[in-house]
């Protein structure tokens, strides 16, 4: 790849025990390490991104102390109560020599899976213009549920998408758009949220359906799974 390379600011702050045990699920292990630590050696893995910043919770005891993976360096910065705020602290904890203009990814700490080709094109597609995220278009028969959990009606499934990440934004407007959502008391769920109530429309770019964010018990063994199939393919 022609890029110089970019930081990926990933958010790992909250606190993630729906998969039970006493710690947070980005640190509890699958396929012979943490789960984090197959999430971040995958990104650095790409030769566009030229750097990790990892955003704790404050006083986090449990990181496992990287400083540098696959020659990149591994930063750390404290979070906030919401994703948001870990992103936009991320963000801020960035070196001034990452520009404003410059695009930046974030990526979540629990998706270990991620296709180094997905990352890729988003990087071409989406870094071509202001920004953009990896999903897929949603295939299955959307529900609405009514209050006691019965099927109310059917939602129409045109031009709906999952979000996944990498999400890829230019610094500098994805700061104003997390500072401008919080003026606003909106607690966004991703950072293309955020852009799209600043009045962006972020590039959605196809991306592996197995690009899946671990987050119950059954979520490790799927994991697990994939790390062993995808991982050699992906390997540079």
């Amino acid at each position: 790849m022609s890029t110089p390379g970019l930081w990926c600011v990933v958010p790992a702050a909250g606190r993630g025990l729906r998969v039970g045990g006493d710690r947070p699920k980005q640190y509890l292990p699958i396929a012979g390490r943490l789960l984090i630590e197959h999430t971040l050696d995958r990104l650095a893995r790409h030769p566009g991104i030229a750097g990790l910043m990892v955003v704790l919770s404050p006083g986090d005891e449990l990181w496992p102390g990287l400083s540098s993976l696959r020659g990149k360096p591994v930063q750390t910065t404290a979070g906030g109560a919401e994703r948001c705020d870990s992103v936009l602290a991320g963000l801020r904890a960035l070196s001034p020599g990452v520009g404003e203009a410059e695009h930046v990814l974030v990526h979540d700490a629990a998706r270990p899976c991620v296709r180094l080709d997905d990352i890729s094109r988003l990087i071409e597609l989406a870094g071509a213009g202001e920004g953009g995220l990896l999903g897929a278009p949603l295939r299955d028969t959307l529900k609405r549920a009514d209050e006691v959990g019965r099927s109310a009606l059917t939602e129409p499934r045109d031009r709906r998408w999952r979000a996944f990440t990498p999400q890829m934004f230019r610094r500098g407007a994805l700061s104003e758009a997390l500072r401008e959502a919080s003026r606003r008391g909106v607690t966004v769920s991703d950072e293309a949220m955020a852009m799209e109530l600043a009045g962006h429309a972020p590039l959605l770019v196809e991306g592996a359906e197995d690009n899946i964010k671990v987050t119950t018990a059954a979520d490790f063994a799927l994991a697990e799974f994939l790390l062993g199939r995808t991982a050699p393919a992906d390997e540079e």
